[in-house]
């Protein structure tokens, strides 16, 4: 008798805390897919500072936002992500700037200005450097994670006077992305 009431106070007890268990289960299985498709992107041999991908999971549905300047880049990132383990389905709003010379030439001078300057050469040595220009009919976007109030500033300045219509500073600082 003792044991059967044992018994049935232990599957009361694993039905009753199940649901919370799956629901920490799956926070965490999110964010593994998240950081997991942030690696597959910030690998992918033709992911560039010219590019800009976001990524949220949501049930292990991954959003995939942002600007790419060609359109296999595009679906390239879409499959990988698609690849990674624990992802149920992709939704890919990625969008793809139009194909300009003068923007071409924008984003070179830009990325010239900021990663040619001696501050930021601990950045362009990086295998995939955080400060990443996004132009469009000559506007530009600087967008990415640098360490301090004073980089965000700074590649702001350097980045400005390079024949842009405006610029927009999207730059974040480390203390601002843990947030």
């Amino acid at each position: 008798m003792k044991f059967t009431v044992a018994l049935a106070a232990g599957v009361c007890f694993l039905l009753a805390t199940a649901p919370a268990a799956a629901a920490l289960e799956q926070a965490r299985t999110d964010v593994q897919i998240s950081d997991d498709v942030v690696r597959s992107v910030n690998t992918y041999s033709r992911y560039t500072v010219f590019d800009d991908v976001r990524v949220d999971v949501l049930n292990g549905v991954v959003a995939l936002t942002g600007r790419v300047t060609m359109p296999f880049k595009k679906d390239e990132i879409a499959k990988r992500a698609a690849g990674v383990d624990g992802v149920k389905g992709v939704r890919n709003d990625i969008g793809v700037l139009p194909p300009s010379p003068f923007d071409e030439e924008l984003r070179h001078k830009v990325a010239r200005a900021i990663y040619g300057n001696a501050a930021f050469w601990r950045y362009a040595a990086m295998p995939n450097p955080p400060i990443h220009i996004l132009v469009e009919g000559g506007r530009v976007t600087l967008t990415g994670v640098v360490q301090s109030e004073v980089d965000r500033t700074l590649a702001r300045s350097l980045a400005t006077g390079q024949g842009e219509i405006s610029l927009t500073n999207a730059l974040r600082t480390d203390a601002e992305a843990r947030h």
